[in-house]
């Protein structure tokens, strides 16, 4: 029997999916710890059970698919009907049995996985509707599924950690945020700065004249980001004397600094 395999050659693709595939496989460890018991347990996420958590992976897969399924045969299949027949989706199925729960994630991770290496090469670039109403190419679905397993392992509160996420994710991940804060404008006085990756990180409102700087390793920056914690990140209060706040922002004296503020909402 011939192998099964992807159709796409892609080689920026091909390597997209595998870290979406790397993530879910990384969920599915971290969800196989859990006993039975656990799923009852508190997520990261206010007001989820690591049932919500798992059913919300389970019926993302599923909507996921239906995009690409969409791309593949041009009929038009939204994600959700609407937000509240989403939420509806991820209330009900935290009720369900553990095994159904779990069949439900494994289930719908092979199906999303299966519509993924059947898709043509070229229906990868056929338009689609995303939950928030964006326009996007089905490749960009691999990315949606990609932050989704990887974040909410750590989520599901079982020893994950943003240190566990492939710094090729982290950094796809916090541009992806403060791209969505500068278009609403809630990165207003606010300037990122990674200290720990080769190249300069930097992010946020760089035209301030006395920004909040916010510093830390990437792992730190992102969990900050996402609103999952501060540890790691210290926020600095500046003077700007000269040019942009980005080359001229002077950190003021450690007596001086402020607490880390929650990070403005992206999603």
């Amino acid at each position: 029997m011939v192998a099964r395999h992807d159709q796409t050659t892609d080689p920026v693709l091909l390597e997209g999916l595998l870290q979406a595939r790397r993530g879910t496989a990384f969920f599915a460890r971290k969800l196989n710890e859990l006993t039975d018991a656990d799923l009852d347990g508190d997520s990261l996420l206010p007001g989820w059970t690591r049932r919500h958590v798992t059913a919300h992976i389970g019926y993302n897969a599923r909507a996921i698919a239906r995009l690409i399924e969409w791309a593949a045969t041009g009929v038009e299949t939204p994600m959700y009907a609407s937000t509240s027949v989403r939420d509806h989706e991820i209330n009900f199925g935290a009720t369900l049995p553990p095994i159904a729960l779990r069949h439900l994630f494994d289930h719908s991770a092979v199906h999303l996985n299966v519509e993924w290496r059947d898709l043509p090469a070229e229906a990868w670039h056929h338009k689609v509707k995303t939950a928030q109403g964006r326009i996007v190419p089905a490749e960009e679905t691999v990315w949606m599924r990609t932050r989704e397993v990887w974040v909410h392992a750590v989520d599901l509160d079982n020893g994950a950690s943003f240190r566990d996420i492939p710094e090729p994710v982290l950094e796809r991940l916090l541009k992806d945020i403060t791209s969505a804060w500068h278009t609403r404008g809630t990165d207003t006085g606010l300037l990122i700065k990674v200290t720990d990756q080769p190249d300069a990180l930097t992010f946020g409102d760089t035209n301030a004249e006395t920004p909040t700087l916010i510093t830390g390793p990437l792992t730190a920056i992102t969990q900050w980001a996402t609103g999952r914690g501060t540890h790691g990140v210290r926020a600095t209060s500046t003077t700007a004397t000269a040019g942009t706040a980005a080359d001229a922002a002077t950190p003021a004296s450690d007596a001086d600094l402020p607490e880390v503020p929650p990070a403005p909402k992206w999603i």
